[in-house]
């Protein structure tokens, strides 16, 4: 027998970690936490429409909101990490159909070189509503 194949596992086992976010450091926190004051996170959705005019702000390179409108914001977790949007990048989503949905694929692209400067795929989306009086 070959001393590689009796390796083989050991290498696959290593490879079956897994992946821990990255922390919010503690502006991320603040900004994050000013996005959604007074607001009240709903049921995780894996879906939700396009709508012009809107676009995702990155808080970090693994969460970013995308404002609907003043009472609607939907918070995201990236699945894997885009690094490049805590430093400004910009996201580049390939959403299959009218909606945004989880496992769409997202890239961080600095303009100014061309780079590609990550690779991730959007999570659920947690909608955080102010609530009615």
């Amino acid at each position: 027998m070959r001393p590689w194949i009796m390796l083989a596992p050991l290498l696959l086992a290593g490879c079956a970690g897994s992946y821990e976010a990255p922390r919010l450091t503690e502006k991320q926190t603040v900004e994050l936490e000013k996005a959604l004051a007074g607001k009240v996170p709903g049921e995780k959705v894996s879906c939700i429409s396009m709508r012009p005019q809107n676009s995702f702000r990155a808080i970090s390179g693994n969460v970013l909101l995308y404002r609907v409108s003043g009472t609607l914001i939907y918070k995201n977790e990236l699945i894997g990490s885009c690094p490049g949007l805590a430093r400004g990048d910009t996201m580049i989503v390939r959403p299959f159909g009218s909606q945004y949905c989880r496992g769409d694929i997202a890239t961080s692209a600095d303009l100014m070189t061309g780079m590609t400067t990550g690779s991730c795929a959007l999570g659920d989306f947690t909608p955080y509503r102010t609530p009615g009086k």
